[in-house]
């Protein structure tokens, strides 16, 4: 057997192990059903927490298998709290809706912008339903990011200054006005997209903080306690702002905040976690962001530092297909993702916990860049769109491949949430 070294690394022998190891996935819909998912499901369900992590977050596909991941998890497996990346605010509400019912679609409307599609909905109606099925086996949802800025705290503090200082309320519209797009539309999406006002949104955010600050400060108890809540909103808001992609800088850095929010709930409560999150978040192995490998410290390697082998962490990358706001091409030849699209199937996994022969140890072992868009992607700037990790068998205990992918359904928006 050749050993010839191909794209990405891979040799004949890897090749071949992926056509053979390959188990299909029939079901891409987060209503099917069927055993195609069994084997990867009872690899995953001895877990304390899983994380699913997907490659972009704008394929229908790559959500409606986590999806369906997520449900047998619960009904056969016992897993007991659906944790996403939003605030804890915006968690809290999600919570209320599948514990007490109410309209999805209002407890999404402040959730971070890539949840608000038809795909979360389902997922939400169907928690709600289960616990009204199920009241004994209550599934609750877990914001993983601390408690954020919202748009009607913007509101809250221009109810403020409008009362108690109705001269500089256009001074501080200026300033807050611009910056509460960014509920709406990332302020990093915005420079990308061309949109971007031109000043950083921390800056005037900063301003509008100095601003209230220096109002005068009245006696009576009632107008202290509203002057103390809005400068304690606006720190909020600066902190949103300070936080954010184009506030660091960038995508790394990373924090140990959420990944102890998780087992600080596992432990307080007993349940047991499913994380859904973008795949370079639950990597169980610190990865690298974009052409100039900028390294992340990523809430997977806490929890697997904390949880050893009980928490296991699944990729989803796709082939090809729409997105949506782009077409993205069939992947470069050194990502990992060209290699997994050579297995002639629409969907599929593989477990890279099993028994190998030494070369795709090997393979399993090296470095490997992989596909990742977010929303400032470019077709035409393809190859930044990439992460690297400095092991596939440290990072992810499977891999599922989708060879083409359509785009989610996003809700309307209501105003600037």
């Amino acid at each position: 057997m050749t050993t010839t070294s191909t794209p990405a690394g891979a040799t004949e022998a890897v090749y071949e192990w992926l056509r053979s190891a390959a188990q299909p996935i029939l079901g891409t819909r987060s209503t099917d059903t069927g055993p195609d998912l069994r084997k990867l499901i009872d690899r995953l369900a001895a877990a304390t927490v899983v994380g699913i992590g997907e490659s972009t977050r704008f394929s229908r596909q790559t959500y409606d298998i986590r999806d369906r991941i997520f449900r047998v998890l619960v009904t056969e497996h016992g897993f007991r709290t659906l944790a996403i990346q939003d605030s804890a605010r915006s968690g809290a509400r999600l919570d209320t809706y599948v514990r007490t019912g109410g309209d999805p679609h209002e407890a999404l409307a402040g959730a971070w912008r890539p949840l608000r599609t038809a795909e979360t909905v389902a997922s939400l109606e169907w928690i709600r339903a289960h616990n009204l099925e199920h009241p004994e086996k209550q599934i609750g949802v877990v914001g993983v990011r601390p408690p954020a800025a919202e748009p009607a705290d913007y509101d809250e503090v221009l109810r403020y200054v409008r009362r108690r200082a109705p001269a500089r309320l256009a001074e501080l519209q200026s300033h807050l006005t611009p910056i509460r797009s960014a509920h709406r539309i990332d302020e990093h999406v915005q420079r990308h997209q061309g949109v971007h006002p031109g000043r950083p949104f921390a800056e005037s955010a900063r301003d509008a903080l100095a601003l209230v600050e220096s109002l005068p400060r009245r006696a009576d108890t009632e107008a202290a306690g509203e002057s103390t809540t809005a400068l304690e909103l606006l720190r909020a808001i600066v902190d949103f702002h300070e936080r954010s992609v184009a506030g660091r800088g960038g995508f790394g850095g990373g924090e140990p905040a959420p990944a102890q929010r998780l087992i600080d709930h596992h432990e307080r409560t007993g349940a047991r976690i499913v994380y859904w999150d973008g795949v370079g978040h639950t990597a169980a192995a610190d990865p690298s962001i974009g052409s100039a490998a900028e390294r992340m410290r990523t809430e997977g390697s806490h929890l697997r530092a904390y949880f050893g082998k009980s928490y296991r962490s699944v990729a989803i990358g796709f082939h090809h297909g729409d997105l949506g706001m782009a077409q993205a091409p069939a992947p470069r030849p050194d990502l990992v993702d060209a290699v997994l699209g050579t297995v002639d199937l629409p969907a599929w996994f593989v477990d890279l916990g099993a028994e190998v022969p030494a070369e795709v140890r090997a393979w399993t072992a090296a470095p490997a860049w992989m596909r990742v868009i977010s929303g400032v992607y470019d077709p035409a700037r393809d190859e930044e769109a990439r992460f690297r990790v400095e092991s596939l068998r440290d990072s992810f205990d499977a891999l599922i491949h989708i060879r083409e992918t359509t785009p989610v359904h996003w809700l309307p928006d209501r105003g600037d949430s």
